[in-house]
């Protein structure tokens, strides 16, 4: 295991580089979205029509931030349950989304999806909401404002930490 930086949009390289367990350090721009933006995201990409960000080398974040405080630019921005966003997988990784950030664990289809698409699984701790957003350095919503705190948002992170739970060897941190 070791401690890996990474700028966005990632690289197959970038991707192909990690290992389960290493501790990885995002820094650039990161798409947050949760259950309802992947669901429209998808239904875009069903449909053949143009998509609200470039899809190859994304990271997408599964949080529904809090409204900020005074002084912040994002409020607490801890991860939600990653499994719930399997079903969208097939087309997201597709598309061409190298990471994902979320908590808890993948399924067996979605581990064999970013095996052949070379994408990995990023977990964030949860419960450290607070801590991570100071990781984040800009906010802006780019659609389905909407949906709340489940609009698509474009967010800077720098040093934002995470663990490679699955790498594109198609290794589980949670089976270790």
């Amino acid at each position: 295991m070791k401690t890996i930086s990474l700028t966005t949009p990632l690289s197959d390289n970038d991707a192909r580089a990690l290992r389960v367990g290493d501790e990885v350090l995002v820094s650039g721009e990161v798409y947050a979205l949760r259950d309802a933006g992947h669901r429209r995201l998808v239904e875009l990409i069903r449909a053949g029509r143009p998509v609200p960000f470039e899809m190859k080398g994304a990271v997408i974040y599964y949080v529904g931030p809090t409204p900020a405080p005074e002084g912040m630019v994002i409020g607490s921005a801890g991860p939600t349950t990653a499994a719930r966003m399997d079903a969208y997988m097939p087309e997201i990784l597709a598309a061409g989304v190298k990471a994902t950030i979320g908590k808890g664990r993948r399924s067996a289809g979605v581990i064999e999806l970013m095996e052949k698409h070379g994408a990995v699984y990023l977990a964030a701790i949860g419960g450290t909401g607070a801590l991570l957003s100071g990781h984040v350095t800009a906010v802006e919503t780019i659609a389905w404002e909407e949906l709340g705190t489940e609009a698509l948002r474009r967010l800077v992170v720098r040093d934002f930490p995470t663990i490679c739970a699955n790498d594109v060897q198609g290794n589980d941190i949670f089976t270790r």
